[in-house]
């Protein structure tokens, strides 16, 4: 059971997005701020559940380990723009992939993992399909949750656009950002639209309401507050007014897959541009398995971000 106060602090939330005429489905917009239906009468194991990606995809491991190989290729080719420093802590660097136009659009991706899990070496595979439209790719580290908090996690990615303006040139990067992301990543890239170098965004399967990870066993490491929850929940800030496509896999649980769709509408409701896509047949990784190829469904979503501006 969630204790009263907090079931009070995301019942207020729910109220705010309704009573505000933000979200046109009332019953997907207070699921998401509380949880499924039955959230309340879940015990831990079922609130768990709701929320693992893994378990729900055993198959998931493999399909990690293959991106890892393909990926360590990929960086061996650029050894000279892999590992660069940002900021002070481990894995404040950045892997950059150059295009031979300096000024092409660069492809940001976070990677995901629950702010908590996993890194960006494992994903560089994943922007094949961009660089091969053209395109420059980039993907940062970030200090993984309990070592930082989330608040902290943000921070860092901030500084770490900062340094791609100013350093980024040098390493012949120097074009507008469009932001993407994964899973956490997905979160992320939503709170960096607004960054001056930011154009536009890809969030594929983000978690956009922070605040049933609570009531899970994610917040044995996060360790959200309420003030993070608030301030750092996209659905609960205004929309952003830069192109903001969301995606997701139609056979992912359904907390993320409501995540996207309750998002969009509240975006959409404020007027602020951006397409929902439904990745159709796909869970939570293998969502990215549009992304890779450059005729996937998401890299086309990537390039006509990059190239419609």
């Amino acid at each position: 059971m969630t204790d009263p106060s907090r079931r009070a602090l995301i019942a207020g939330s729910a109220g705010a997005l309704l009573g505000g005429g933000l979200i046109a489905a009332p019953s997907a917009a207070q699921n998401l701020v509380e949880g499924p239906d039955n959230w309340a009468t879940m015990n831990r194991a079922e609130r768990d559940a709701a929320y693992n990606n893994s378990a729900a995809v055993p198959e998931s491991a493999g399909m990690i380990d293959r991106w890892n190989a393909a990926s360590a290729d990929l960086r061996k080719q650029h050894k000279d723009t892999v590992d660069l420093p940002y900021g002070k802590g481990e894995r404040n660097r950045w892997d950059l992939f150059p295009a031979k136009d300096p000024k092409a659009p660069c492809f940001v991706f976070v990677h995901g993992g629950y702010w908590q899990a996993r890194s960006r070496e494992s994903f560089a595979c994943l922007t094949d399909g961009v660089r091969e439209a053209g395109m420059s790719a980039a993907l940062p580290g970030y200090t993984l949750a309990p070592d930082a908090t989330l608040s902290q996690i943000l921070a860092e990615l901030i500084s770490a656009l900062d340094w791609l303006g100013k350093e980024g040139p040098a390493h012949g990067i120097e074009g507008p950002v469009i932001i993407s992301g994964w899973s956490a990543g997905g979160h992320l890239a939503a709170r960096l639209l607004p960054h001056p170098s930011v154009r536009a965004g890809l969030a594929i399967s983000g978690v956009f309401e922070l605040a049933p990870l609570r009531d899970t066993y994610l917040n044995e490491k996060l360790k959200l507050t309420d003030e993070e929850v608030a301030n750092l929940s996209p659905l609960r800030l205004p929309a952003v007014e830069k192109p903001l496509t969301l995606a997701y896999g139609t056979a992912e649980l359904s907390p993320l897959v409501e995540n996207s769709r309750v998002f969009h509408a509240f975006r959409a409701a404020q007027h602020a541009p951006g397409a929902l896509i439904p990745v159709p047949k796909a869970n939570h990784f293998t969502v990215l398995d549009a992304l890779r190829p450059r005729d996937g469904l998401l890299a086309r979503a990537a390039i006509d971000l990059a190239y419609g501006l």
